[in-house]
């Protein structure tokens, strides 16, 4: 036991390392999901994503000879889990239609403070003082990034607070899960629901018959599927390699490295996705955004900390994306 401490310990380093490029691929696929998202239907290339990574996953533990079991001994948990990611994320694709992917991504990133609240009410986790003002400092981050006009607010700007309320509450079922239930089989489970409720969607409205609104929202959930193949294969295809790319690198680097001191390096996304907000879509962040992005920043790592000061994993323990 104390050898495997100390292995996981002398790995931080590379564990980082592969925190940062995971990151890197996270944004580069966010980057392309709000390109297309003029081409295609969501669930389309959610479909497409999900089948190939599904297969890429497969390709690779078949190539390492690993154990392939989809049963989950939770299955009710881990239904309401497939449900919770599929729709959050759903949100967060669309909340791109109309955000800038730096405001977007950051965000997202008030999950360890949901984490957090949902571990003491859930869970029975204790949480301290420090902890809590961190959360209401992290929430005044998210306000100031808003910076809303309630006179004319954009309600869809809510949208991936939305995911990170269901993607957190999913971590918290995960926690009560993956005593039994491997990480590939808590993925798998995922991937074949999302590829049936994609399907769902294609038999529903996947003729483009309810596509009746000029709300880039609006369309990108309801246009025809397939009507635009020729532009968007390729880039449909490679959301679901780097999001295979993404999910081994993050999973490496929680397994080899302490989760308290990799954790907070996920930050590293509010730098790329800026970045790439600014090259590629000409979007500059406004004051606002940039010290809500900060605080929302600050505060997080505090709760990491905070977690690491009293040898408890709250928010640390599983990956934020």
């Amino acid at each position: 036991m104390i050898y495997g401490r100390m292995s996981r310990k002398n790995n931080n380093t590379r564990g980082i390392i592969l925190i940062l490029l995971a990151m890197m691929v996270f944004s580069i696929q966010d980057g392309i999901m709000k390109h297309i998202y003029n081409l295609v239907s969501l669930y389309e290339v959610y479909f497409v994503r999900t089948v190939v990574s599904l297969v890429l996953i497969l390709i690779i533990l078949k190539i390492r000879k690993k154990p392939i079991i989809f049963k989950s001994q939770y299955p009710l948990l881990t239904l309401f889990r497939v449900i919770l990611f599929f729709f959050g994320f759903s949100s967060f694709y669309v909340s791109l239609t109309v955000l800038p992917l730096a405001t977007a991504t950051a965000l997202f990133f008030v999950t360890p403070f949901l984490i957090t609240i949902f571990a003491h009410f859930f869970l029975k986790e204790e949480i301290g003082i420090r902890r809590w003002s961190a959360i209401a400092v992290g929430f005044l981050g998210v306000y100031v990034t808003l910076n809303p006009d309630f006179n004319d607010f954009n309600y869809l700007s809510l949208l991936p607070i939305l995911c990170a309320f269901c993607y957190s509450l999913s971590m918290i079922i995960i926690k009560k899960t993956s005593d039994k239930d491997s990480v590939y089989t808590q993925t798998f489970t995922f991937y074949i629901g999302a590829i049936c409720f994609s399907l769902v969607f294609y038999f529903i409205f996947g003729d483009g018959h309810y596509n009746t609104s000029d709300h880039p929202a609006s369309q990108f959930i309801f246009r025809e599927w397939f009507s635009n193949l020729e532009n968007s294969t390729f880039l449909m295809v490679t959301t679901g390699v780097t999001a295979t790319g993404a999910f081994l690198l993050l999973f490496s680097a929680y397994s080899i490295a302490s989760p308290s001191v990799v954790s907070p390096f996920e930050y590293s996304i509010l730098l790329w996705a800026p970045l790439i907000g600014w090259i590629y879509f000409d979007e500059i962040p406004s004051y606002s955004t940039v010290i809500g992005i900060l605080i929302i920043v600050s505060s997080g790592i505090y709760i990491f900390m905070r977690e690491k000061a009293q040898d408890q994993s709250i928010a640390t323990e599983k990956p934020m994306r």
